[in-house]
């Protein structure tokens, strides 16, 4: 067992920050990872993270889905985007996803993006499933055009609501491409030991995590501190449970790269500090199993 590796997740970054952020992921090639979105830091975070992606061959994960300010307006100018659909902030069309595809690739210079995830299919005006049969198709045509690696779902409650499964976005992905070889590959959801129900469930082999990972898929592992709240949540008594020698923020960093299942944390660190720290938490051995289901029964009790 191993714990997870540390990606740079730009969602919570500052904007100044962004640059050298990406060039701190970039010091670790067999690891580096960015992951972003077209709507994160009111739509400047891909541009932002241009210039160091142009530097370094550091792989990217992005999203389509959600509309940035100003982008609305073109996708309809260029007939991607109906003016009912541009008014909801979110769209999950075929021809949305090839459109927010081609930009994404502009945006960070890439001609062939690692993986794009549909970002809260949850919060589709539709039924979820139809809105990703729509992102799935094209997603498999855009793979099948070589423009992407693999693509994924990147979810907040979905999971928890059950209006997604992962036997369903496998069974969707399939129709799709019409055959199980599909270039579904991943899933992005909250894990943290504030939001520990999909942690729990992978304790015991079960859950979004246990299936995604039991399908060969990668699992992000988003929000670890949830949201920077942890640390201030977290005691002392608890990061010594987890691990004596690590600071509370990277006790519960390390924690969640423990989890069975999670192949990748994603990070939001704008210090060259907080990048180090999360660092060297995750160069620790593994939480045991047993260990980290008696974490979060401390926590359930409180």
């Amino acid at each position: 067992m191993t714990a997870a590796s540390l990606g740079l997740g730009t969602y919570r970054l500052r904007s100044s920050a962004v640059h050298e952020a990406a060039c701190r992921a970039a010091e670790d090639p067999e690891t580096a990872w960015v992951d972003t979105a077209p709507n994160y830091l009111g739509g400047r975070a891909q541009h932002l993270l241009a210039p160091a992606l142009a530097r370094y061959p550091v792989p990217v994960s992005t999203k389509v889905g959600f509309l940035a300010e100003g982008a609305a307006r073109l996708a309809v100018a260029d007939g991607a985007l109906s003016t009912a659909e541009a008014s909801s902030g979110h769209c999950l069309t075929a021809p949305f996803v090839h459109w927010q595809c081609a930009q994404n690739r502009t945006a960070l210079g890439r001609d062939r993006l690692n993986v794009v995830f549909v970002h809260n299919p949850e919060r589709s005006a539709d039924d979820p499933h139809e809105a990703l049969r729509g992102a799935f198709t094209a997603l498999e045509e855009e793979a099948e055009a070589g423009a992407l690696d693999a693509y994924g779902v990147a979810t907040w409650d979905g999971f928890d609501t059950e209006k997604l499964t992962v036997a369903d976005l496998d069974r969707v992905a399939t129709e799709a491409a019409g055959t199980a070889q599909h270039h579904l590959r991943a899933v992005q959801l909250p894990v943290s030991l504030v939001t520990a129900s999909a942690f729990a469930q992978a304790l015991g082999g079960e859950g979004p995590i246990a299936q995604a990972a039991q399908r060969g898929w990668q699992v992000y592992a988003s929000a670890p501190l949830f949201g920077g709240e942890l640390p201030e949540l977290a005691t002392r008594e608890l990061a010594d449970l987890i691990r004596p020698d690590l600071s509370i923020p990277q006790a519960c960093l390390l924690a969640v790269a423990s989890c069975p299942g999670v192949t990748r944390v994603l990070l939001s660190a704008s210090t060259p500090a907080h990048w180090a720290e999360g660092r060297a938490a995750l160069r620790e051995p593994p939480v045991t199993v047993p260990t980290l289901r008696k974490v979060l029964d401390v926590l359930a009790s409180d």
